[in-house]
């Protein structure tokens, strides 16, 4: 598994910005998809995005797609989660997930802390 810290996180306006980002421990980063999950009080946690452990292919829930942009640098060991026009609804705690490219769903699946993100009206 792969140990994995979440920053950036914090309170911003709607319409404002943060960028978040997912630091991974471990020097194989690069064998890993990475996703961002968020959960907001009282609702399942959802997925919000993806990216292939090569960076050539992204994945983005409906509600995030135009808004949010996701990014690698596997040099850096390190995810990026780019969060523009954000929304009161963005507000959520949000997750860094590391899943092996080889592995299936559910399977050796390392998760981050977690880190508040608030959007305000």
């Amino acid at each position: 598994q792969v140990q994995l810290v979440e920053s950036g996180g914090g309170l911003v306006q709607a319409g404002g910005s943060l960028r978040l980002s997912c630091a991974a421990s471990r020097r194989s980063f690069s064998d890993y998809t990475m996703r961002w999950f968020r959960q907001a009080p009282g609702k399942e946690r959802e997925f919000v995005a993806g990216i292939s452990w090569s960076a050539g292919r992204t994945l983005y829930a409906d509600p995030v797609k135009g808004r949010f942009t996701i990014s690698r640098d596997n040099a850096k060991n390190t995810m990026t989660l780019t969060m523009n026009s954000l929304k009161p609804e963005d507000t959520a705690v949000y997750y860094c997930n590391a899943r092996p490219s080889w592995a299936a769903l559910g399977e050796f699946e390392s998760w981050g802390q977690g880190i508040q993100v608030t959007v305000s009206s």
